[in-house]
């Protein structure tokens, strides 16, 4: 039975809700910076563009790196946990998702994406015991049926990127590569929901992003010295400024806020904004075609979501 009074629950529902808006805008956000990261990688090489982002973002929040006074010290655990948030949700998915999206369109990345809820699902039931329901194994089946269905799709036209390899020649690498950050981001999902029990959004955010520039520090100084920076545009170092922005903090703060206060399961809804706002941008920003094997894909995997993520009526 219910006792909270009618006060507390007019408390809460605006809470929630600017939980699911902090939830929705972070995948929004994400999608985007999916979307726009591919002339990003025709001006960088991969490596040194994610050394790049990780440190802009590191001199952007070295405050929320301090522990609050009300936050206990870190544990051995919950520093575990930290390295593999930031190694599984930061550096591996930034690398593998740019690779990705510099051999495949925007639009086929965010298809694969939206397969996120039901690989969360897989790995809730492969690590947690939960148990995958008719709806859920329907998901996952459409979403594995729409990523199929892009080997039907016409190869884009290669096109040269900062290391000089042609960006389409490898469409199905691309989509492969992008497969590997939807695993990362299911990672970083259940992880998450552990880390924002014991640390701060804000510190999390921090501790991430720092890892993630040490990790990808060797090879982005590599990179860096052999790199003509003079040959970047002007606009191209705005759109990393933001990127590196948005990717870091923006993102992670708004995910780890919300996911304070909503449970995994219910969060997963709203990775459905990750592939949507992606695969928009991809065709009204940058350009790209939707062809027909590309679209019914796209529509298999947003009923993959739906599936998955409608709420249950309960008893």
């Amino acid at each position: 039975m219910n006792t909270a009074s009618p006060a507390q629950g007019a408390t809460h529902a605006p809470g929630r809700l600017l939980a699911y808006g902090c939830l929705a805008l972070s995948m929004t956000l994400v999608g985007c910076y999916v979307a726009l990261s591919k002339p990003l990688v025709a001006a960088f090489p991969v490596l040194l563009l994610a050394w790049l982002r990780f440190g802009i973002a590191a001199l952007a929040m070295p405050h929320w790196l301090r522990r609050p006074a009300d936050e206990p010290p870190m544990n051995g655990r919950t520093r575990g946990l930290v390295f593999l948030e930031s190694f599984f949700g930061n550096f591996l998915f930034s690398i593998c998702m740019l690779f990705g999206v510099s051999m495949t369109s925007a639009v086929s990345a965010g298809v694969i994406m939206a397969s996120i809820p039901a690989v969360v699902a897989i790995g809730s039931w492969a690590f947690l015991r939960e148990r995958i329901g008719l709806r859920v194994g329907l998901a996952i089946a459409c979403a594995a049926f729409g990523i199929g269905l892009l080997a039907l799709a016409p190869a884009h036209a290669p096109a040269a990127h900062a290391d000089g390899a042609a960006s389409g020649a490898l469409p199905w690498l691309g989509n492969l590569l992008v497969f590997c950050a939807v695993l990362c981001e299911a990672a970083y999902a259940v992880i998450g929901k552990s880390l924002t029990g014991r640390l701060g959004p804000k510190r999390i955010s921090a501790l991430i992003n720092l890892w993630g520039f040490a990790l990808s520090t060797p090879f982005g100084i590599w990179f860096a010295l052999r790199f003509d920076f003079g040959s970047v545009a002007p606009g191209i170092w705005g759109l990393l400024c933001v990127y590196a922005v948005a990717a870091s903090i923006w993102t992670v703060w708004l995910w780890m806020t919300g996911l304070k206060s909503v449970p995994a399961s219910q969060a997963g809804v709203f990775t459905v904004m990750l592939p949507v706002s992606a695969a928009v941008v991809g065709v009204l920003v940058l350009g790209e075609p939707l062809a027909l094997p590309q679209s019914i894909a796209f529509a298999l995997a947003l009923l993959g979501v739906l599936l998955a993520t409608w709420p249950s009526r309960r008893a």
